[in-house]
């Protein structure tokens, strides 16, 4: 029952990974679409671009680690 439970435990947060991870993405294009759309972009701008691509860098290289794929998880 140990082994199930803790499978159970991991999918749910490789789900959760998978959330944050389409979140972040969508909020970095966006972030990214209006600084690219601003005719002088402030570095307060492009500060905030960069840390939004980190956060998806980052979740990226964590959901890689895991070896999971929304493929597999898709409801």
């Amino acid at each position: 029952m140990g082994k199930k439970r803790k499978q159970k435990q991991k999918r749910e947060v490789d789900e959760l990974l998978l959330d944050a991870i389409f979140s972040v993405e969508k909020e970095w294009k966006q972030i990214k679409s209006l600084i690219d759309r601003s005719i002088e972009p402030t570095f307060e701008g492009n500060s905030t671009e960069k840390l939004a691509r980190s956060k998806y860098l980052f979740l990226l290289k964590e959901a890689k680690q895991r070896n999971i794929s929304a493929i597999r998880y898709s409801k």
